[in-house]
C-alpha cells in the first residue's frame, strides 16, 4: 500500500491500466487528446502489478482498472472519469492540479 501511495502523489495525473483493457485505452486516450501527460501504469507489464491491482482493490477500485488519481486523489474508474468529463468538470479539475494549462 504505500508503494501505490508514493506511485499516486509523484504526478499530478496517475492511471492504473492493463494493455489488455479497451476501457483503460479509451481513458489512456481521453487524457492524451487533452494535451495530458499522465502517468501510466500498466499492470500487466510491471513488477509486482498483482499486487498493486489488490492494493486498488483494497481502496474500493471495482474494477481495478482503469482507475484514475488526479492530484493525489481518487476519481475512480471509467464511469466516473467519462461523468466528469461530459458533465465539464474534468478540464477545470485538470487545470487545477497544473495538469493541463489551456
Amino acid at each position: 500500500m504505500e508503494k501505490l501511495e508514493k506511485m499516486i502523489s509523484e504526478k499530478s495525473v496517475v492511471i492504473f491500466s492493463k494493455n489488455s483493457c479497451c476501457m483503460s485505452h479509451t481513458i489512456k486516450t481521453l487524457f492524451l487528446d487533452f494535451g495530458v501527460n499522465p502517468t501510466i501504469y500498466e499492470l500487466d507489464e510491471i513488477n509486482r502489478g498483482k499486487e498493486i491491482e489488490q492494493a486498488l482493490a483494497q481502496l474500493g477500485c471495482s474494477p481495478t482498472v482503469p482507475v484514475v488519481f488526479i492530484g493525489g486523489q481518487l476519481v475512480g474508474g471509467a464511469n466516473q472519469v467519462m461523468s466528469l468529463h461530459l458533465n465539464r468538470s474534468l478540464v477545470p479539475m485538470l487545470k487545477r492540479v497544473g495538469a493541463l494549462w489551456l
